[in-house]
């Protein structure tokens, strides 16, 4: 794989990044919303083999190319197992033209000064290593923000850029995903703590590095719009966050040079129930209005 050919698609291509990454987590949640609640199935081994056999009917979709999706953020074990007989993030772009990023981190630390830093990752250069290797171009961690808290945010962007120094190391495109969460009060502030935080680190990084953010959509449009403008950032995408997919279409929408990265909201109306016919219908459907709200700006 060509790491220069995965980096054109995600900086030139036209269209979304797919968010294929839940956790064990939020798993439960997600295949509860694709229609299998918890009593079907046995243990955390079906549970995943399950939320696998979603996320390979989704990218094995007609509609599911790099045509509309230049990329797809997966989760470890997705990374490790096999789409239509072939290592995933090998069928993702040989298949399918879809440029492969891997979720790298471990899960939030408990919330201080309104925001959540990640976990400590000690296995992280190993993960990277196994990525590189199995031709993933980028990875995504997220931390979260509560509260229109600088030291909070600032500990959140920090610790960020400092893991994506060490992403970097290992030849991968780090996103750097500080979430704002979209029900608290004081979101716009927050937002104007974030982008002046960001833009200080970035103006901090080598001229020879880049980094992508993947952001909450902001309450004013085109407020990251600086960002999406630096010259250290490869691209800047918009997580739903929580919003419905036509709420988080029609703000995307609105900010010029951001694309999408939804989880929830591309998969909103898919269910194991379908037919294939039904389910390949739906999904295509979603793509195209993910897209259309990505190329709009």
């Amino acid at each position: 794989m060509t790491n220069q050919a995965q980096a054109e698609k995600i900086s030139a291509g036209q269209g979304f990044i797919a968010a294929l990454d839940q956790s064990g987590g939020s798993t439960p949640k997600a295949l509860g919303l694709y229609g299998i609640e918890s009593d079907g199935y046995a243990n955390d081994a079906e549970m995943f083999d399950l939320i696998h056999g979603m996320r390979a009917r989704i990218a094995e979709a007609p509609a599911f190319t790099g045509d509309k999706v230049v990329g797809a953020i997966l989760f470890e074990m997705t990374m490790d197992r096999e789409i239509a007989g072939k290592p995933t993030p090998t069928y993702m772009w040989e298949e399918k033209g879809v440029v492969p990023f891997l979720k790298v981190d471990k899960g939030l630390a408990d919330e201080e000064n309104g925001c959540q830093v990640m976990k400590p990752m000690p296995e992280l250069d190993t993960l990277c290593e196994r990525a590189a290797a199995k031709g993933v171009f980028g990875t995504k961690m997220r931390s979260v923000i509560s509260a229109a808290n600088e030291a909070g945010i600032r500990a959140v962007v920090s610790q960020q850029f400092m893991v994506g120094e060490q992403i970097i190391g290992h030849g991968l495109m780090p996103i750097i995903e500080p979430e704002v969460t979209i029900s608290i009060a004081d979101k716009s502030e927050a937002e104007d703590i974030l982008l002046a935080e960001l833009t200080s680190a970035l103006d901090a990084l080598p001229a020879d590095q880049q980094v992508m953010l993947k952001l909450t959509l902001p309450n004013t449009a085109n407020h990251y719009k600086p960002l999406v403008d630096h010259p250290r950032v490869m691209k800047v995408v918009a997580l739903s966050g929580g919003y419905s997919r036509e709420d988080a279409n029609a703000k995307l929408a609105e900010n010029t040079g951001m694309i999408a990265s939804f989880s929830r909201a591309l998969t909103e109306g898919l269910s194991a129930q379908q037919s294939d016919a039904e389910f390949n219908d739906t999904i295509a459907s979603s793509i195209d209005s993910i897209y259309q709200a990505s190329v709009a700006g």
